[in-house]
């Protein structure tokens, strides 16, 4: 592994994207743009400076609060991309405690709710007769 050349300072899309936050630099701007990204409390754009030591909160499908601990303005494997934050501990909780929420909502069994096409087929055709 080769560390490309320290940076002091990187464009928020361009690391969000390369922590793989996101899957595309368009999907991170759409984020920021949309006000699921905060640095430091406030809201960015993308074009905003990303330093180490920054605090940035990612509402994705749960919120993260992650301390930014390296810089880097290129994609790499996952395994360095975990490298370039550290995510609070009240940040790990509540994720952990969502994710065992999710868990232990009861999930609906197979034929309770809508009916499905071909029940809603049976039914038209029992009632038409």
């Amino acid at each position: 592994m080769t560390d490309p050349s320290p940076l002091e300072r990187v464009r928020l899309d361009k690391w969000l994207w390369a922590a793989r936050f996101f899957k595309t630099r368009g999907l991170s701007v759409k984020a920021i743009e949309g006000g699921k990204v905060r640095v430091n409390g406030d809201r960015a754009k993308p074009a905003k400076e990303v330093r180490i030591g920054m605090e940035i909160r990612v509402n994705t499908h749960v919120e993260r609060t992650v301390i930014v601990r390296r810089l880097l303005d290129v994609r790499r494997p996952a395994v360095e991309a975990v490298t370039l934050y550290e995510e609070t501990p009240e940040s790990v909780v509540r994720r952990e405690r969502e994710a065992e929420l999710h868990r232990l909502t009861p999930k609906r069994e197979t034929g309770e709710g809508r009916p499905t096409k071909r029940d809603r087929r049976k039914i038209i055709r029992f009632t038409d007769q």
